[in-house]
């Protein structure tokens, strides 16, 4: 048994701090969460894109934190693109069950606002795609904007429905203290005339970057909250590859094994965090989920029923839209986010009597995702 003992988080936003006191802020929060010291972590798995260097030309994660935290213990780092964060947790998860830790360390961080945007779009966002597709300007907003044509041109869905994803994670990423967004009203009609990035996406369809740090405590010891599912898929890296454009894979696979090992059914889930990077993947996200059925993403979103006081809140942290998206420590604040809702925490955009929680983290256009369920004990 597994249990998410403490958790951690920066705001995230556009503070151009060291990438070592975001770290430290994110852990001594999830310390102290749990009232424990560095002294009882065991092993601390990493997650990190160290290809953009966080402008610091530092890439070995694991021996700097090592050094920031005066500790000669196993440290593992993880990159997985966008997913780092759910990975790292994965991976704590199965080192945990192979070896002798009591108390794992799990961090995400990044610094995306920091670096030049050319740097960022070159050598993060399209080296997510293949070499031949970078060559013809196939980055994530067009990759996923034929996604997008596609879902929408088969089962109806409009931009209005896209738009809707934005205002309800806007609507809730204002209420959120550590979201980039936080206390920043968003209109509808500013979403429906922002600027076209690669058609039908919209500047507000896309999430936002930010620099930021989560991290966790995953403990043998009993607490509150349990990890009963943990599952990672991966898929061909671009999404024409695949059998299936607009429904994946990946995600399909890694729900259902996290369902089969949690013992319980997408009806059971009374809130979730998924992967928004952008609009159109949250509406695709509903269905590979099993939260309805092919084709019906809309309606849940047309009648509120993601919405905070819905049937299934989504994304109540803002997700990556409002909330932010520091690439490797989205993952784990999406666990962050779960953690104070199940504990009754997270303020004005709290959501009653909750069981179940899941949290979805994609890497690429679908091409690796995590799942997570958590149960409140």
């Amino acid at each position: 048994m597994m249990f998410i003992r403490g958790v951690g988080m920066t705001k995230f936003g556009i503070q151009d701090v060291p990438s070592g006191q975001m770290i430290y802020e994110s852990a001594l929060e999830a310390l102290g969460d749990c009232g424990i010291s560095m002294n009882e972590i065991d092993a601390i798995v990493v997650s990190n894109n160290d290809i953009i260097s966080n402008g610091e030309r530092q890439r070995h994660s694991a021996s700097m934190l090592s050094s920031l935290f005066q500790k000669k213990i196993p440290i593992v780092a993880v990159t997985s693109g966008c997913s780092g964060g759910g990975t790292a947790l994965w991976t704590a998860i199965r080192l945990q069950k192979s070896g002798n830790y009591n108390n794992i360390l799990v961090i995400g961080f990044e610094k995306m606002v920091s670096n030049l945007s050319s740097k960022v779009t070159d050598e993060m966002l399209m080296g997510a795609e293949r070499l031949y597709e970078q060559s013809e300007g196939m980055n994530f907003p067009a990759a996923n904007a034929l996604v997008a044509q596609q879902y929408m041109s088969i089962y109806d869905a409009t931009s209005d429905d896209l738009a809707l994803v934005a205002y309800k994670n806007h609507q809730n990423g204002y209420l959120n203290p550590k979201a980039r967004f936080y206390k920043k009203k968003i209109s509808i009609d500013e979403i429906k005339k922002s600027p076209v990035v690669a058609s039908p996406l919209r500047l507000f369809d896309c999430s936002i970057p930010a620099n930021g740090a989560a991290a966790l405590i995953l403990s043998k010891e009993k607490s509150d909250i349990e990890v009963i599912g943990s599952a990672e898929e991966t898929d061909y890296l671009a999404p024409f590859e695949r059998e299936d454009m607009i429904s994946w894979d990946a995600s399909k696979k890694a729900a259902a094994e996290a369902y089969k090992q949690a013992g319980i059914y997408p009806d059971d889930i009374d809130v979730a965090e998924l992967h928004d990077a952008f609009t159109s993947v949250e509406l695709i996200s509903y269905e590979d989920l099993g939260f309805c059925k092919k084709g019906e993403a809309k309606e849940l979103i047309r009648k509120g029923i993601t919405n905070l006081n819905g049937k299934l809140p989504v994304n109540t942290s803002g997700g990556l839209k409002a909330k932010g998206h520091p690439i490797s420590a989205t993952g784990i604040s999406q666990i962050y986010e779960l953690v104070k809702q199940m504990r009754n925490e997270a303020g004005e955009r709290q959501v009653s009597n909750i069981k179940y929680a899941m949290a979805q983290n994609i890497g690429g256009a679908g091409s690796n995702v995590t799942v997570h369920i958590l149960k409140k004990c």
